[in-house]
């Protein structure tokens, strides 16, 4: 007889879902995986550019964190084994490992001609899935939901049941429900005469004398009742319950980013390129995450401007350094056009921390007695190499006393998307 060897087979659902792709399995293993993509994802942001986002992304998994089920055919059967006995070891024993460096295979020896072996696993992922992975357990800090006027986003919610409606929206369960109550409520007067009378009808039957006038009379008023009884319908149009659903009126989260960027002479263009980075990983988080959602962008040396989107990337404009110019501009925007009354407001301030020393100070105060009081959440960035310099120092005094406010330092490209986790990673924190 032939012997059969062991069997392993990978089970995959082909079966197409309504976009004519066969995506159950995938999902499943995002899900089950999750922890290691995420990882991986986190790892691979920095191999590649910000900016590129027109691609998905090939990630590794090591073998031994996948733990695949798989069915197997066992060897079965009744086995006979005979094994070689010792004179050195009694049951219970324990035997010691053998000494370190005795061993075979330590790189000497010759490469083996058997034996099999998997690699690291590659699984690609589309852009949409790598950045969701990527923005995943972000958000913006002390959002709230006040706009109630200008309402524009409605959805769908659950109200109750009504005796009208289509086919497809009928409640069973609470149909039959009304059925038994309407039944109940019906027969209960009958039922109670029936039992009056089948109770009067057993003791007649106890009872010695014939008394077949009187039984038969129960008996045909017992029929009666209960003839009277089924024809009480089981269920009726009365009893039909749909289920209800109503439009409701979402509130809309409406937030304005302030990017402040410093493009002084002493902002050489690594500096420029590593915060030009920073906040296009913030533009892709805020559009992708939010729908209400405006971003100024502020550009700034001595003089700061408001610029659109190209020309705060792109512009070669330089010169020297006051950061509370775009401190000052941001206050007059707000006064403008965003009320903090309506508005979340947030603010991310990138630089290389050189300014001039008298207007450090006017930062502090700007930021502590204007800014913080009307936005929600504001982050300083400095990009430099080099010792922390007086704006530094002055914004420090208040990320002490404020959570609010924080600051954090980038000195690579490596550093960007951790510092990005670390100012918008899920945290419940209050203005002061």
């Amino acid at each position: 007889m032939a012997k059969l060897g062991a069997c392993m087979s990978n089970f995959i659902d082909r079966r197409l879902n309504s976009k004519n792709k066969s995506t159950v399995n995938r999902q499943r293993f995002i899900r089950r995986y999750k922890s290691q993509i995420k990882k991986a994802v986190s790892e691979a942001v920095n191999k590649r550019g910000v900016t590129d986002i027109t691609s998905g992304e090939n990630i590794t998994i090591t073998k031994k964190d996948l733990t695949e089920p798989i069915f197997h055919q066992g060897t079965g059967g009744i086995k006979d084994r005979v094994h070689p006995g010792n004179d050195q070891f009694t049951t219970g024993e324990r035997i010691a490992r053998p000494p370190q460096q005795q061993g075979q295979g330590g790189g000497q020896g010759d490469a083996s001609d058997s034996g099999e072996g998997n690699d690291d696993f590659v699984f690609s992922i589309s852009k949409d899935e790598y950045l969701n992975l990527l923005f995943e357990d972000l958000e913006l800090p002390n959002l709230e939901e006040n706009q109630l006027d200008k309402m524009t986003n409605y959805k769908t919610v659950r109200s109750g049941y009504c005796p009208k409606g289509v086919i497809s929206n009928i409640d069973i369960v609470k149909s039959l429900q009304g059925s038994i109550a309407r039944r109940i409520a019906m027969t209960a007067d009958k039922r109670r005469q029936l039992k009056a009378l089948e109770e009067a009808l057993i003791l007649l039957e106890q009872d010695r004398h014939e008394n077949t006038r009187e039984k038969n009379k129960l008996k045909k008023n017992i029929d009666i009742i209960k003839d009277k009884i089924n024809r009480v319908p089981f269920i009726d149009s009365f009893d039909l319950r749909y289920r209800n659903y109503a439009k409701q009126a979402v509130p809309t989260s409406k937030a304005v980013m302030f990017c402040l960027m410093d493009v002084s002479g002493s902002m050489d263009q690594a500096t420029k390129d590593i915060a030009k980075r920073f906040y296009i990983l913030l533009y892709l988080f805020l559009t992708r995450t939010y729908e209400t959602i405006d971003v100024v962008y502020i550009r700034h040396h001595t003089k700061a401007k408001e610029v659109d989107e190209h020309e705060f990337f792109y512009s070669p404009e330089t010169g020297g350094t006051i950061a509370s110019s775009a401190l000052e501009l941001m206050l007059e925007i707000i006064a403008q056009r965003y009320n903090e009354k309506e508005w979340n407001l947030y603010g991310a301030q990138v630089s290389d921390g050189d300014n001039w020393t008298d207007d450090s100070p006017r930062c502090q105060q700007l930021m502590r007695e204007h800014i913080l009081p009307k936005t929600r959440y504001f982050s300083y960035i400095e990009i430099s190499q080099r010792a922390h310099q007086s704006l530094w120092q002055q914004y420090a005094q208040i990320a002490d006393h404020n959570d609010a406010f924080s600051i954090e330092h980038i000195k690579t490209l490596e550093d960007i998307y951790p510092v990005f986790r670390a100012l918008f990673k899920k945290k419940n924190i209050q203005t002061a």
